[in-house]
């Protein structure tokens, strides 16, 4: 899934109090888009300032139509704006008919200058339009350069599709050079998402800032900021000059995209792209002169000033755009969150503080009750406040006084008119947290960031899918959310059991909304589950993809397992999604998969394979009854599959090295807890032939000792042998003829990583004495990493009790051996030392 294809637009502004830029004004030269009734606003994406301003300037222009960088796709959608469920934040998801996996997404929130100028041109009445490269033509590019890349397409075909997409811009560049345009003017550049080039050389240019980097940062640096996005905020975002604004903009940004070279600062594809979408975006503006309207207001992103001005003619941007691939797609509105609009989500026209943002745009709102709005740095401090409460995290009124106090001295030292997101952030830390950073985490992701998640109307195109699961979650009480939400479900409520269905039938569908917990009370043998939910944007992309399964979740869930049964040989993965389509109540799910194990299994003497696909059946014997399912419909297959691993079991130790044998004791012990299960007192018949196959892996010549002693523990445990055979056992496995290597594995096996057989055998501990006494000291150290490791795996009680018996059992000939080997001489070595360190005299 792409990105969507916006970036922040960059422009300078005069703030009150800082020296302005003096930059030259460019005269662009006379093209054939007439510009007398063009109106040109150049926007950064998501600016809560260029969204005050731009209000401003269309209230005082009022124009007939209004031109928007955007997908084409969406012009039908633009009256939902208006709609009162409509909530931002929203993005308009374009996406593939056939391929829903190619898809692109257009965020907007409420302080994003393009919706505002839709929700003004929606109320005024006014023709709007997007006016951005169509997404078919968009998406058909991005596809035939996936595939042009990719491993697999020949590379002949590769060659062949650069060749012509290369010749088909240079092609229009030279005609739109002939027409008196200089190369650049044709191939205009962009800022949009800049892709950093390991490999080229530093371009000379004015300003010491890497033209790699954001080109604002030219800016920034020149007017003494440590940053593009600071400067940004300062001279535009926190502030709402009007429309005398956006003559700075476009004044900064022209004379900037002249100044900063092309060349090596982006991959060449992204050239031409930016090429394609401007001269779409200057036929449009010929198309609306030619519809004859009157006043134009054209609102994009701040860099494209310069392209949309530039003096290419509309015979050159035709031909540019003449035989461009083309992908069928749908446009639709869905929810969107703070989150995924941040810069660091990946999005590439993302911001920093969409938190910051938002509490920007409400602080310039007036009040309903006619008062002047709250001052934005106590309003900001203020929630501050309250987010510590919450927490229970000590914050006085005094602190917030003296917060507030700190952050105007910091503007007024800065020369800023008023506090900004760096300011009070300083000051917070300073008074409010004690210089405590932890605390400012959760500021940062609670207030900075925002977990804002937004609603569309119900009236929107959407899938029968996408209604079945809304409808399902209105009726259970489970609303879409964008932070994380712990719900403990009960089993034995009708409403919980429901919504566990719910939850694991899209999982089924790959729609990870709950994540199960592994721990505590979620331990799927009680009565709960505890789930962790988080809604993420995503889910509605993957709701269209999976709707060719079914227009129900159930119905879609159903079909996607047939699909993957079909196609699965895993004996183990099969097994899983027995468990998993119980878990989400599907009966015919359930048969589907049910078969496909039996029919592959029919097929494989694989005792792993079997073995590994026993746990996941038992789930259904340890809480049916709580869900209600009907343990008959697996239990049919898992004595079969119990009856196949029994047979093949006894040859499956031999011949495998040391890591092969690690797991297969982990895939035995998995098995025979399944076989627990389902036949808790060992009566059933595959029970008593699993139980005579574990004897047989016992005593098998050749079999892996840790496989051996792990067999023998087993037999122990269910009191197939007595004591005295298991010592017998031990005593032959542990013998002084017996390959010290082979026989640490086989003890590493009986004890079976715990200690209660040494504890509580009176018989075990002595012979294991004997053997580690008996061995010579070449034996011992091959044996002690191995043993050492096997005592290592017991729990901290285990070996403190294991060391308590081996003090007392072993005492006084301990301490007889110490006294015999007391070497007076060098006890005296240290003497002067601690009489120095300890002041004691002789």
């Amino acid at each position: 899934m792409t990105a969507p294809d916006q970036a922040p637009a960059e422009g300078a502004a005069e703030a009150p109090g800082s020296s302005r830029i003096d930059m030259p004004r460019i005269d662009m030269p006379r093209t054939d888009v007439p510009r007398g009734d063009l109106h040109f606003f150049g926007v950064r994406h998501h600016g809560p300032g260029c969204a005050r301003s731009l209000l401003r300037a269309l209230d005082s222009l009022r124009p007939d139509c209004v031109l928007i960088e955007g997908a084409p796709e969406a012009d039908g959608l633009v009256a939902d704006v208006l709609a009162p469920d409509m909530v931002p934040p929203v993005a308009l998801l374009t996406h593939g008919v056939d391929d829903p996996e190619c898809a692109v997404y257009h965020p907007f929130a409420e302080f994003s200058p393009e919706w505002q100028a839709l929700r003004w041109a929606a109320r005024a009445g006014v023709t709007v339009r997007f006016i951005d490269l169509p997404m078919a033509h968009s998406l058909a590019l991005s596809k035939a350069e996936e595939a042009a890349a990719s491993e697999t397409a020949p590379r002949e075909s590769q060659d062949q599709d650069q060749a012509q997409a290369t010749e088909l811009i240079d092609k229009a560049a030279g005609e739109a050079v002939g027409e008196g345009a200089s190369t650049n003017d044709a191939l205009p550049s962009s800022l949009e998402a800049p892709v950093p080039s390991d490999d080229t050389a530093p371009a000379p240019a004015a300003a010491e800032a890497d033209r790699r980097g954001d080109p604002l940062d030219w800016l920034a640096r020149a007017a003494g900021y440590a940053d593009g996005e600071a400067w940004w905020n300062h001279m535009v975002e926190e502030r709402g000059d009007g429309e005398e604004l956006f003559a700075a903009i476009e004044e900064a940004m022209v004379t900037l995209r002249a100044e900063l070279p092309d060349e090596g600062r982006l991959p060449e594809r992204h050239l031409r792209r930016e090429a394609l979408r401007e001269a779409y975006m200057r036929q449009c503006i010929r198309a609306a002169r030619k519809d004859g309207f009157g006043t134009i207001a054209v609102i994009c992103g701040a860099w494209h000033l310069g392209g949309l001005k530039a003096p290419a003619t509309a015979k050159a941007d035709q031909a540019l755009l003449k035989g461009l691939p083309k992908l069928k797609v749908a446009s639709t509105w869905v929810p969107w969150t703070y989150r995924h609009l941040a810069l660091d989500s990946g999005y590439g026209a993302g911001i920093q503080s969409p938190g910051w943002y938002d509490h920007l745009w409400r602080s310039s709102e007036p009040r309903s009750d006619g008062q002047a709005p709250t001052p934005r740095a106590v309003g900001w401090l203020a929630r501050v406040a309250r987010l510590m409460r919450e927490r229970s995290l000590d914050c006085s009124s005094a602190h917030l006084i003296e917060a507030a106090r700190l952050a105007d001295a910091l503007a007024a030292l800065r020369q800023r008119p008023a506090p900004g997101l760096e300011e009070l952030h300083e000051a917070t830390r300073t008074v409010m947290t004690m210089g405590d950073e932890s605390v400012l985490s959760f500021i940062r992701d609670q207030l900075i960031i925002g977990d804002r998640l937004g609603q569309v109307p119900a009236s929107v195109p959407k899938v029968p899918l996408q209604r079945d699961l809304e409808q399902w979650q209105k009726s259970l009480r489970l609303k879409p959310e964008a932070s994380q939400k712990t719900l403990d479900l009960d089993l034995r409520q009708p409403n919980d059991l429901a919504r566990s269905h719910l939850l694991h039938r899209l999982s089924l569908l790959g729609i990870r909304w709950g994540e199960l917990a592994k721990v505590g009370r979620s331990s799927r043998g009680t009565f709960h589950e505890v789930w962790t939910l988080q809604w993420e944007p995503a889910f509605a992309i993957r709701l269209i993809e999976t709707s060719r399964f079914g227009q129900t979740v159930a119905q879609a869930a159903t079909a996607r397992v047939a699909e993957q049964c079909r196609s699965e040989r895993d004996l183990g993965t099969l097994a899983q999604w027995v468990d998993q389509v119980l878990l989400a109540d599907l009966p015919e799910a359930v048969a589907v998969a049910s078969q496909a194990l039996q029919d592959h299994a029919a097929i494989t003497g694989d005792a792993d394979q079997l073995m590994a696909a026993l746990p996941p059946l038992a789930n259904v014997f340890r809480y049916g009854n709580v869900r209600g399912t009907d343990a008959a419909l697996v239990g049919q297959v898992f004595d079969g599959l119990v009856v196949r691993a029994a047979i093949g079991l006894p040859l499956l130790g031999s011949a495998i090295d040391d890591s092969a044998a690690e797991v297969l004791r982990d895939r035995l012990l998995a098995a025979h807890a399944a076989l627990k299960l389902r036949d808790p007192g060992r009566q059933a018949e595959p029970s008593q032939q699993w139980l005579r196959a574990i004897g047989l892996l016992a005593d098998r010549e050749g079999a892996h000792e840790l496989l051996r002693g792990l067999c023998t523990r087993l037999m122990l445990d269910e009191a197939l042998i007595a004591a005295e055979e298991a010592g017998n056992a031990l005593s032959l496995h542990l013998s002084t003829g017996t390959e010290p290597l082979k026989a640490a594995a086989w003890l590493d096996g009986f004890l079976n990583r715990n200690a209660v057989v040494l504890l509580h055998h009176d018989g075990v501990w002595p012979l294991v004495d004997r053997w580690l006494a008996g061995l010579s000291e070449e034996h011992f150290v091959q044996v002690l990493p191995l043993v050492r490791r096997t005592f290592s795996r017991f729990d901290s009680g285990e070996r403190r009790d294991l060391g308590t018996r081996a003090a007392r059992q072993g005492g006084p000939t301990a301490a007889a051996s110490a006294a015999l080997n007391w070497d007076e001489s060098r006890a005296q070595w240290p003497l002067p030392l601690l009489r120095q360190l300890l002041g004691v005299t002789r």
